[in-house]
């Protein structure tokens, strides 16, 4: 059983403090007025390509700029989890009354560094028996889910087959990786995707992870 971490076992950092850490990468490598729409290609699910796009428009390297904005992100990242501005669910506690005999994993695109931070300042550590997030390299966004990369990794860190495991997300990318690497999925429709309509459909949905231990209970 696979987790991912940002919407699902913590809140997903605001996009406010992704602005304005992009900003601040900016101004690390030279440029104290980035253009707006080129700070939210890099916060919105930024692809190699287009990093490479924004950084020609300011003759920046792209490997120093990207450098800057990972630091950047994460500084961000740990000082909102310092201060409690962002904080884990209450219902992370249901992963406790899971099956004993449940395996269980983290598979995020944040920053594997940022996932280890956030097992460890939370205590969720014993929990999980792996966990995989990306590295703070461009060639890491080719990797980000829907790419299966990760799942398959904690898949095999585990001796797990596909078909018998379920990957627990918040956004369609989770759906899809899932689906392609071919576990089942569990889409969890927390308030801030309450809404979201998919456009491909997962095997279960729940509201919170209390409703995960219910699932596999049943």
């Amino acid at each position: 059983m696979f987790f991912d971490s940002d919407g699902v076992l913590v809140e997903p950092p605001p996009v406010e403090t992704q602005t304005e850490a992009t900003q601040d990468a900016f101004r690390a490598v030279g440029v104290e007025d980035p253009d707006r729409q080129h700070v939210n290609a890099i916060v919105n699910g930024v692809t190699t390509e287009t990093l490479h796009e924004v950084c020609s428009a300011y003759d920046l390297e792209p490997a120093a700029f990207w450098a800057a904005r990972e630091r950047h992100d994460e500084d961000s990242q740990f000082a909102e989890f310092r201060d409690g501005t962002r904080t884990r669910y209450d219902d992370v506690a249901a992963i406790s009354d899971l099956p004993t005999e449940a395996s269980c994993g983290v598979v995020s695109n944040n920053h594997h560094s940022t996932i280890e931070f956030v097992l460890e300042h939370f205590e969720l550590g014993p929990f999980f028996d792996t966990y995989y997030g990306r590295e703070m390299t461009i060639e890491s966004l080719r990797l980000k889910k829907p790419n299966t990369h990760y799942l398959e990794r904690a898949l095999d860190d585990l001796s797990v087959s596909a078909e018998s495991a379920l990957y627990i997300g918040d956004s369609e990318s989770d759906i899809l990786a899932a689906e392609r690497a071919g576990l089942e999925s569990v889409f969890v429709r927390r308030p801030h995707c309450r809404a979201v309509e998919l456009g491909v459909e997962p095997t279960y949905e729940v509201e919170d992870l209390h409703g995960i231990a219910e699932l596999v209970s049943s």
